[in-house]
């Protein structure tokens, strides 16, 4: 079997398990999960032997015309270098290790045939935009994503949390899509075709008109898709949803996908120098604010949401220096341990008894109830906060030494500016990462909340997949920094000392100042009486956390009673913590700027149908309705009144005979 022919087995297995399950969910339930796991672990397989095949050579291209546009055409194309087949690898290791997963975690749940199916189509649609040679057709995934996510997030359509949520994402990623979509038209206008090849070779020979306008409306696109400031607000309210979605999403798929649209095309980003200059000022911002929120939060999912927001942000600064090599290298390591920390959590959280949200204040007692989950866990959050010889600290550090290689001005397409900005805010949050992990493995495993009920043992498939994600949030790292250059574009993804010093130096004094202020939390909440901490549990946090917290707390029993009071993200953050518990008030500006908005004018065109057309509409019908009440009048249903009438007529009209014929 040929390489091509695998290749398209690869989007195609997923697509028909999809169709299959959807089929059979209800009339053969006993073949749902096997058509759930068997489909996307075939894929699985059939991406490694398209690895292997590919082998970091010469990019697999195939390719024929779908169909004729009388303009650019379009065409089913397949373009697989080392970049596209290593990340179909990571989506079919994560979509196998979620279905595996979901079996035991929505083994009680009735909508879990759907569930599995959407998971599938969801899977599919992100390898034919890792694969696919055409733009066009890699925009069939990217909405096919979005459309996923919509169902996905809204799973728990019963809680507003979960119907509130499914549409803001879907919403908020529209809001890009719509430039994205203009710039991929205009993209393909100035190249006179759609294939990713043709593409970057009129890039080469610089021959976009409007390099700077397309990149721009790109990057909205990617903004909206991968959740960077400003449309990343979507991504922690769609922590409603099951939790292995939460691992999907944010592993492999969906947010993966902007990373992996701007390194593949990454030549026509760097064709406008202001792009590249905006695509850092974007990930800065991202890093940094994502980091100080994800300290302010309470919900364990939340944190690791916000988390995700702030990688991405690495990635997109490792793309904004140029190195799409580093990018792509954080994307894999990232995957395999933000996978591992969400299906973790949830085990945290079917330890605890609820579906989604677990507020980490009120845990205790989960380090021995859960051990799988403590031991995983701890390997992935070192991993998250780069410490070395985690995976995490190799491909970090990678993106920081790109970002020190451009401030040394050794590349002469992207300004040393934007060196500064990456590094500045890969560095800072590096130190923000590892307060965060800390307070989350502190306050989730060693945590003084109130007991929460025990809810049995969990099932294997769920902790199976925990070891299986461990290896290589351990170990990639160290093996892949030797070998990806092959793969990808020749660069050295080695550590350098001065950005490795750095950078866990700074992770270091990030973990110890943490694990400092919850022991001094600790020491102090001893010598306090827990009912003057528990009378206000929320202390000053935003009132949006507070709700979402009081919301989820029946599931608990008892536990809102007796937060831990030793939280030291209060202690960090100061009076900042309020503010950043809730996101920075980005949805409020939103809110005021968008929402009100167009409320307001929905309530005014629905003032103006009522009370102007509508008016008129009742207005044209008033003369007709008092026509015909003088003509209902004149019906009495007397015959002698008709004759009478009749006969009055004919008198009438031989009187007006009689005077046109003499005036005649």
């Amino acid at each position: 079997m040929t390489t091509t022919t695998l290749a398209v087995l690869v989007p195609l297995l997923p697509f028909l398990g999809a169709v299959a399950g959807l089929l059979l969910g209800r009339t053969a339930p006993g073949f749902v999960r096997p058509l759930a796991v068997l489909p996307t672990l075939t894929a699985f397989v059939l991406a490694v032997l398209v690895a292997v095949r590919q082998g970091g050579d010469a990019a697999v291209d195939a390719a024929t015309e779908l169909t004729p546009t009388g303009s650019v055409p379009v065409y089913l194309a397949l373009h697989i270098d080392g970049f596209a087949a290593l990340v179909a690898v990571l989506v079919g290791l994560v979509a196998s290790c979620v279905q595996i997963y979901s079996t035991g975690y929505l083994r009680d749940d009735p909508r879990y045939p759907s569930y599995a199916a959407l998971v599938s189509l969801f899977t599919s649609a992100m390898l034919l935009v890792v694969y696919s040679g055409d733009l066009i057709v890699l925009l069939v995934g990217w909405e096919v994503m979005g459309i996923c996510s919509y169902f996905l997030v809204g799973h728990y359509w019963e809680t507003p949390e979960a119907r509130a949520a499914s549409l803001k994402a879907f919403l908020v990623t529209k809001l890009g899509d719509v430039p994205f979509l203009i710039g991929l038209f205009a993209l393909g206008t100035d190249a006179g075709s759609f294939r990713i090849t043709r593409v970057l070779g009129t890039v080469a020979h610089g021959g976009l008109d409007h390099p700077t306008v397309i990149a721009l409306l790109l990057l909205a696109g990617v903004a909206g898709k991968s959740a960077q400031f400003p449309l990343h607000t979507w991504l922690p309210d769609a922590m409603a949803g099951p939790t292995p979605v939460s691992a999907l999403i944010h592993a492999a798929t969906m947010v993966a996908a902007g990373v992996y649209f701007i390194a593949r095309l990454l030549p026509v980003f760097e064709a406008s120098a202001a792009a590249m200059v905006v695509m850092a000022v974007m990930a800065a911002v991202t890093m940094t604010g994502s980091g100080l929120a994800a300290l302010a939060q309470d919900d364990i999912k939340r944190v690791l949401a916000y988390s995700t927001i702030g990688q991405l942000g690495y990635m997109t600064g490792a793309l904004a220096v140029g190195d799409r090599g580093a990018a792509v290298f954080h994307l894999l390591s990232h995957g395999a341990f933000k996978a591992l920390l969400f299906l973790a959590a949830g085990v945290v959280i079917h330890a605890a008894g609820t579906n989604s949200l677990a507020a980490m204040s009120r845990m205790s007692g989960l380090r021995d109830r859960v051990p799988d989950a403590y031991w995983t866990m701890t390997v992935a959050l070192l991993a998250l906060a780069a410490i070395p010889p985690f995976s995490g600290f190799f491909s970090k550090e990678s993106v920081l030494g790109a970002a020190e290689h451009v401030t040394a001005g050794h590349t002469g397409h992207v300004p040393a500016a934007t060196g500064w900005i990456v590094l500045v805010a890969g560095l800072v949050t590096a130190f923000l990462t590892a307060a965060y992990a800390t307070r989350l493995w502190l306050l989730a495993f060693r945590g003084h909340g109130a007991q929460a009920p025990d809810h049995g043992r969990q099932p294997l498939t769920m902790t199976v997949v925990l070891w299986v994600l461990a290896v290589p949030s351990l170990a990639l790292g160290g093996l892949a920094y030797r070998t990806l250059p092959d793969w990808f574009d020749g660069g050295d993804l080695a550590p350098t000392l001065t950005t490795s010093v750095l950078g866990t130096g700074v992770a270091l004094i990030g973990g110890l100042v943490t694990y400092a202020a919850w022991r001094h939390l600790t020491g102090l909440a001893a010598r306090v009486p827990l009912g003057a901490v528990a009378a206000h549990p929320e202390g000053d946090a935003g009132q949006v956390e507070a709700e979402a917290i009081a919301t989820h707390a029946p599931a608990y029993g008892d536990v809102a009673s007796a937060p831990d009071p030793a939280d030291p993200g209060r202690l960090l953050l100061g009076p900042l913590h309020r503010h950043a518990a809730v996101g920075f008030h980005l949805d409020a500006v939103y809110t005021a700027l968008f929402v009100r908005p167009v409320l307001a004018g929905a309530s005014l065109v629905r003032f103006l149908d009522r009370e102007v057309v509508e008016t008129y509409v009742r207005g044209a019908g008033v003369l007709p309705r008092w026509l015909g009440a003088a003509v209902r009048r004149a019906q009495t249903g007397n015959v002698q009144t008709y004759v009478s009438a009749l006969l009055a007529g004919t008198v009438v009209l031989a009187v007006a005979a009689v005077l046109v014929a003499t005036g005649a």
